[in-house]
């Protein structure tokens, strides 16, 4: 499980990353954001503060990349 942690530069881009699409979904209104928005956003903020992407897990896996 050790080498599916992110280093901290990873961990960083997600979390800003993931605090720009919460800022636009912010400035856009809860209301009117598509409920599928929220998907990456929860993502990026989770691979953030754990160091786990499940995206980059799945990927490695289907592509075998060490």
């Amino acid at each position: 499980m050790s080498k599916h942690i992110l280093g901290k530069s990873m961990r960083f881009f997600f979390l800003g990353a993931g605090l720009v699409i919460w800022l636009g979904i912010y400035l856009t209104g809860y209301d009117v954001v598509h409920w599928f928005a929220y998907f990456p956003a929860v993502f990026f903020l989770f691979a953030a503060v754990t160091g786990i992407c499940p995206g980059i897990i799945f990927s490695k896996m289907i592509f075998k990349d060490n």
